[in-house]
């Protein structure tokens, strides 16, 4: 049976920390700033993580590496 292969597009957006959980961007920061306040544009600057049900969904996505 072959193997599974890493999902190509969730490898370029996710990063899996040391301790097991996976970091995120947020989304809505890349154009359209001038519109929203700096507020919101500071904190869309911070990273995210990723909730427990979608950790188990995108380890079948084998990006666990």
């Amino acid at each position: 049976m072959p193997k599974q292969k890493t999902h190509k597009g969730l490898k370029k957006v996710l990063t899996v920390a040391k301790s097991g959980f996976i970091k995120r961007g947020k989304v809505g920061g890349s154009h359209n700033t001038g519109k929203k306040s700096a507020k919101h544009n500071r904190n869309l600057r911070k990273g995210s993580t990723l909730s427990a049900g979608d950790k188990a969904r995108f380890k079948k996505l084998d990006i666990m590496k």
